[in-house]
């Protein structure tokens, strides 16, 4: 009994932790003076190579980003 209860709880673990890695981020980039959407923009995640650019509307979406980000 204690070999299948360490087994479950290793299995739920180990799910849990493979799906806590993946996570998107998203938003939108607006000028600060005239708080219009900028075109082309480039989003970076700090401390990493991982980025996009913002599309015509200044919205962007980064997907699998790592933990602690």
């Amino acid at each position: 009994m204690r070999k299948l209860f360490l087994l479950l709880m290793t299995i739920i673990g180990v799910s849990l932790g493979a799906t806590a890695q993946e996570r998107t981020i998203s938003g939108i980039v607006i000028s600060g003076d005239d708080n219009e959407p900028i075109v082309g923009a480039t989003v970076m995640v700090v401390g990493t190579t991982i980025g996009t650019t913002t599309d015509i509307d200044g919205r962007f979406t980064i997907q699998n980003t790592p933990p602690k980000c």
